[in-house]
């Protein structure tokens, strides 16, 4: 099934439509549920000198590893790092940083060459959340000892299981460079479906090689909007020799490492010795789920009792919220998780069962499109075919959303916590940015109106596409003016393969 296009004959009923952009000139906020995001791309130690794929600076370098992710050709993006205090610093004033504390240290102690501990990547730091810092640096150090992140064989890009010293998952690792239609993405069939089929393959409404923003975003939607579905995902540096390196740098790290062992007065002037450290989407693991298509096959044959059936419905409510707001072009069934406990408590016959359902948003990776889709596919939400998806959305729902996302000041918010996102990677155009947050206004608008109205999941899917932007003059299409700071604009143009 696919979104329903705009009636051309049915008239559209500018009352009808809920007031929220004339609070958009307002400067003072109603609602704010969160801090917004400060930090996105943060700094911590990253790697060891002892292991052929695992980064270390040395100590008598007056460089950066950032520097030297700009200039030595290894294809690893450079991005601009937000400071602290969640603006954003130069990479001028960050290279003084870091250089004024490599003056501190003793250029002339040698052992610190080759020493397994002296790792000063300064890259992965939480001061806002020491519990995923701790996860990141178990991480790390797993990686330092030698229990590298495995590659997962599912889906179309390089994704990687990492692991902690035991051996235990901790996340999933998703690098921007081996995303689907990354320069090293390790899957090679997505090269040839760009390249032979661009018509029936890829996503021409999505931006390329943002999808680990993407996930980032959609935990940060997900969290600004209470709605705990989505495992906490932020943008980290890892380094790893299972990850997917092109021949030039794994090349350089070895000829690097040799260097430093035979002529340590050579390999001094050496910025980093290792592999290049990958940007990506760190996303923790959830423990217990099962994909949602087995879950969902069960209980047709075994109904639920109705306390859990509508603690399902509750939280399939919020994945469809989060899916609306995002407009994600992919979720299937099985990128979806479900997890269902059952405990028993009590003795001999008087024993009572405990029982909890919990969903998880996982792949969220091709959100954020900068236009509907309107070409070959229309992307449709698979949830839309399922039996919950044609009941209301409940008063316990509408309580938790409706009145941010009625607010124009709470969406308002959430769009520059998304720019301060986004703006941070280094191929970030702004205009496109905009086309981005007018498809998820739209979105919030539609999803607003059908929460007023007590429709169903299926209904919302086919309400008219709707693109809200800024105010502009001389525009085109059957346009509406919601105050003085934006316009709505139904999206009419349909995808050539669709269902309706």
């Amino acid at each position: 099934m696919s979104e329903c296009e705009v009636n051309e004959t049915e008239p559209v009923v500018a009352a009808d439509i809920p007031p929220v952009a004339s609070a958009a000139a307002t400067t003072d906020l109603n609602f704010r549920s969160e801090d917004p995001l400060s930090t996105l791309f943060d700094r911590n130690t990253v790697g060891s000198g002892s292991n052929p794929g695992v980064a270390v600076r040395i100590s008598g370098s007056c460089e950066s590893v950032l520097t030297e992710l700009e200039t030595d050709g290894s294809g690893e993006e450079a991005l601009l790092l937000p400071c602290l205090s969640g603006g954003t610093s130069s990479p001028r004033g960050e290279r003084q940083k870091r250089t004024r504390r490599n003056r501190r240290s003793s250029s002339s102690d040698k052992d610190n060459l080759t020493s397994p501990g002296n790792s000063s990547g300064d890259f992965n730091h939480f001061p806002g959340d020491p519990e995923f810092g701790d996860i990141i640096q178990r991480a790390e150090q797993a990686i330092e000892g030698g229990v590298f992140p495995e590659r997962i064989s599912q889906g179309s890009s390089g994704s990687y299981f990492v692991k902690d010293s035991k051996g235990k998952i901790l996340g999933v690792f998703k690098p921007k460079s081996e995303e689907p239609y990354g320069h090293l993405n390790p899957k090679w069939t997505k090269y040839f479906h760009k390249l032979c089929c661009p018509c029936c393959f890829g996503r021409g409404c999505l931006i390329p090689n943002q999808g680990y923003l993407s996930e980032v975003a959609a935990s940060h939607v997900d969290t600004r909007l209470g709605l705990g579905v989505v495992p906490k995902t932020k943008a980290v540096y890892l380094v790893s020799e299972t990850f997917h390196y092109n021949t030039i740098d794994r090349a350089k790290s070895r000829g690097k490492k040799y260097a430093l062992e035979m002529v340590p007065k050579v390999g001094r002037h050496f910025h980093r010795v290792g592999l290049p450290p990958k940007l990506g989407s760190f996303q923790l693991f959830v423990e217990g789920y099962h994909e949602a298509d087995y879950w969902l096959r069960r209980f047709e044959a075994e109904p639920l009792p109705e306390n859990i059936r509508k603690q399902l419905q509750s939280q399939f409510e919020r994945l469809v919220i989060l899916d609306y707001v995002i407009r994600n072009t992919d979720r299937g069934n099985d990128n979806w998780l479900i997890k269902y406990e059952k405990s028993g408590e009590g003795e001999g016959e008087k024993v009572s069962c405990v029982c909890a359902i919990q969903i998880a948003a996982i792949d969220n990776g091709l959100a954020f499109p900068f236009k509907h889709p309107d070409e070959w596919r229309a992307y449709p939400f698979h949830w839309a075919c399922l039996p919950q998806a044609k009941v209301p959305f409940s008063q316990e729902t509408r309580e938790l959303v409706l009145s941010r996302l009625s607010d124009m000041n709470f969406v308002q918010d959430l769009c520059e916590d998304l720019y301060e996102m986004f703006m941070a990677d280094k191929g970030f155009d702004k205009t496109m940015f905009e086309k981005q947050m007018s498809v998820m206004r739209g979105q919030i608008l539609n999803l607003s109106q059908a929460l007023k109205d007590n429709k169903t999941p299926i209904q919302l899917v086919q309400m008219p596409r709707v693109v809200v932007e800024r105010s502009r003059t001389g525009g085109q299409g059957r346009v509406v003016t919601l105050g003085t700071a934006f316009t709505q604009t139904f999206h009419c143009k349909r995808p050539f393969f669709s269902s309706w």
